[in-house]
């Protein structure tokens, strides 16, 4: 706590400290030689009615006075909080408006004093007494006495003009003062009205000061035969009994002086109990930090172990292939130097039979018999031209065959990766952000887009959906695109997505969650893809022909497994003979043949008079009324209640068709020759839905 106890003036430890207003302590020495003189200013009135200029110029006087003042009132103690005890015209100060009433500007006069506060820069102002009339910070003395013989810190002289002051040697028990030899002997002489002071050893003078001023201080000094025994809460200081009647605190809210102090310490315990936890827990982060940084070391050593150890495996590898290389350059050079001998054997040999040949002619050219010569010379003349001429090709080596080795060292691709060698620092991605102006719903499907997280190594990302029904999310896309769409889900539902990155080191954090809501009625067409190939569509995909006399299939493009939907099929050509039929299937419904003949179609055909509902090769509940060129045939899938019913010209046709379809249904159609049908869709279901 020595912080606490030093000046924040002198930087000394506290010598009689006093309390300022906005309770910074300071030396009574320190204050005073901080004080400044004011001028003195005549007193100014300006009654409530009086014009705006002129109390504007007033306070403008005042402000401009003292700028860094805080104005602390003349009218109530309680606005600065300082304590006047006996002295109520010791601080001075500019006024506060009293409801709306006389605006009062005190006078400054000769004599007065301002002091500005060295931490907070807040002013206060006194009469001729100056910095005297600050209340003694007897709190902090005791301690600074108790810490300075805790510590042996020897007193220093109260009177001494040098910085730093000497040593006190004495105490004087009448005028409280601290003296070293010197100022003694020059302001405290043992002779005269001093000679029967009390002069004692510091340390022995300060327990007895301490026990005197203890007395003291619980007399009123209003009333000195009155103890203090009561506390104003109003001008928080202590009073008398007789203070309580006679005095401002009359009307004031008081309390047993050593119930408040009780209370005060209570609440001051409390107090440093949360910052004492607030302390502890700082204390506990402090050490967190200290194992981070030791565990920063440790981490540190291995890097540099792992460096070190890449490095020596990869001086280990460059050795063994040097030694590859070598290698091959002493095998390459065996081989033409094997070579070289055998070429040389070869022309020896070769030069042997040439001589052989040569000394046989020479001695043939001897011969002195033509008959004899004749015999041969024709041979001879023969081999001697072929050999001349085959001598180059036998013989003689190329240029480049022998004398070099075609081998050249290329390093160029190692340096190169041995310069980019580096650190990739890999921690866990951050947080991706989800671009909301490029995320949309169109129909069932959504379109989620993100954008990589910033200065962070990514590998893929992972793309949650919950099922849009405020459920758990699943993961429905997992790779490296930044854009991701998900058909096939439910209409009307609002479907809530989340995106993490991930590399090697682990998943970073979850995006933030992004709510999208699918159409609430749906809007398809038919699918060539998913329907028969012979049949025929218009541009756009909404009408449907056929050429042929056999039934094909043509499927929706979007497929349902929760909610109600409702969708219809005009009539645009149709021709006797003939029964198209309207409902739903599977994925793998036969295209091939009527709708519903199959165990994965539902289905309702019709023809001029009449209808049924078929599945699986089975059709019931003949139903009285048939279509004609411009009819409408209407498809209610529920699949809350999990039925199917048919509507012709907005009129039920028949009960409900069938019960109990579960799993995920296509609008289906099959026609054949002579019948054209129009999809109409994303239109409400017939209002008398409650009634079929």
């Amino acid at each position: 706590m020595e912080d606490e106890l030093h000046c924040i003036a002198c930087k000394q430890l506290f010598n009689n400290p006093v309390l300022l207003p906005c309770y910074h302590a300071l030396c009574l020495n320190c204050a005073v030689h901080a004080q400044r003189p004011l001028e003195p200013t005549a007193p100014q009135e300006n009654s409530g009615n009086s014009t705006t200029s002129g109390s504007s110029t007033a306070e403008s006087h005042a402000s401009d006075s003292h700028p860094e003042s805080d104005k602390l009132s003349i009218l109530s103690e309680t606005d600065s909080g300082v304590v006047c005890n006996s002295r109520p015209n010791s601080y001075l100060g500019t006024s506060n408006h009293i409801g709306g009433g006389i605006i009062a500007f005190p006078p400054v006069m000769a004599g007065s004093y301002s002091l500005s506060c060295p931490a907070c820069r807040k002013t206060v102002y006194f009469d001729e007494n100056g910095a005297h009339n600050l209340p003694k910070y007897r709190t902090m003395r005791n301690i600074v006495d108790r810490y300075g013989e805790l510590r042996h810190i020897v007193p220093k002289c109260q009177l001494c003009e040098c910085e730093p002051a000497a040593d006190a040697t004495v105490l004087c028990e009448q005028c409280e003062v601290l003296y070293c030899d010197s100022c003694r002997d020059n302001c405290h002489p043992s002779r005269g009205p001093l000679a029967k002071h009390n002069l004692l050893e510091p340390t022995v003078g300060k327990v007895a000061l301490r026990n005197k001023i203890r007395n003291r201080d619980i007399i009123c000094n209003e009333h000195e035969e009155e103890c203090l025994s009561m506390y104003c809460m109003v001008c928080k200081t202590p009073v008398c009994a007789v203070c309580m009647h006679e005095s401002r605190h009359s009307s004031h809210d008081v309390q047993a002086i050593n119930t408040m102090c009780k209370a005060q310490k209570t609440e001051l315990s409390q107090n440093l109990q949360q910052l004492s936890e607030k302390a502890r827990t700082t204390t506990e982060f402090i050490q967190r930090l200290k194992q981070m940084s030791e565990k920063l070391n440790g981490e540190c050593e291995e890097l540099e172990r792992q460096v070190d150890a890449r490095c020596d495996a990869l001086i280990r590898s460059i050795e063994r292939r040097r030694q590859w290389l070598i290698d091959a350059v002493r095998q390459d050079k065996e081989i033409k130097q094997r070579s070289l001998k055998d070429h040389v054997t070869s022309c020896t040999c070769k030069l042997q039979k040439t001589t052989s040949l040569l000394q046989f002619c020479i001695e043939a050219l001897k011969e002195n018999d033509p008959v004899s010569f004749l015999q041969v010379g024709s041979m001879l003349i023969a081999r001697v031209s072929n050999t001349d001429m085959t001598w180059h090709k036998d013989v003689l080596p190329s240029p480049r065959s022998y004398h070099q080795l075609d081998l050249t060292l290329d390093d160029n691709t190692v340096l190169k990766a041995i310069e980019h060698m580096n650190f990739i620092q890999m921690k866990t991605p951050s947080a991706a952000l989800i671009i909301a102006e490029e995320c949309s719903a169109e129909n069932n499907s959504v379109t989620i887009a993100w954008q990589p997280p910033a200065s962070s190594y990514v590998e893929g990302y992972v793309l949650e959906l919950d099922d849009g029904n405020g459920g758990d999310f699943r993961e429905v896309y997992c790779g490296t695109e930044t854009i991701c769409t998900v058909d096939g889900l439910h209409f009307n539902c609002t479907y809530n997505a989340r995106v993490k990155a991930f590399n090697s080191a682990g998943e970073g954090e979850y995006s933030e969650v992004i709510g999208l809501q699918t159409s609430e009625v749906a809007w398809f067409t038919f699918d060539p893809c998913l329907s028969s190939p012979e049949l025929c569509f218009t541009p756009d995909n909404m009408t449907v022909t056929c050429e042929g006399f056999e039934h094909r299939v043509a499927l929706g493009s979007v497929g349902f497994s929760r909610g109600v939907h409702y969708w219809e099929f005009t009539i645009d050509r149709y021709d006797a003979d003939t029964d198209p039929s309207f409902g739903v299937a599977r994925l793998d419904v036969s295209k091939e043949e009527m709708l519903g003949k199959d165990e994965f179609g539902w289905s309702m055909y019709i023809d001029k008079q009449r209808s049924w509902f078929m599945h699986c090769r089975s059709h019931e509940q003949r139903c009285e009324g048939g279509i004609q060129v411009g009819s409408t045939v209407g498809v209610l899938l529920d699949l809350n209640k999990h039925q199917l019913s048919f509507f012709v010209n907005d009129e039920p046709q028949g009960p409900v068709a069938f019960n109990g379809l579960y799993g995920v249904f296509y609008p289906a159609v099959s026609v054949n020759r002579g019948v054209a049908v129009t999809l109409h869709t994303a239109i409400d279901a017939p209002s008398d839905l409650e009634d079929c």
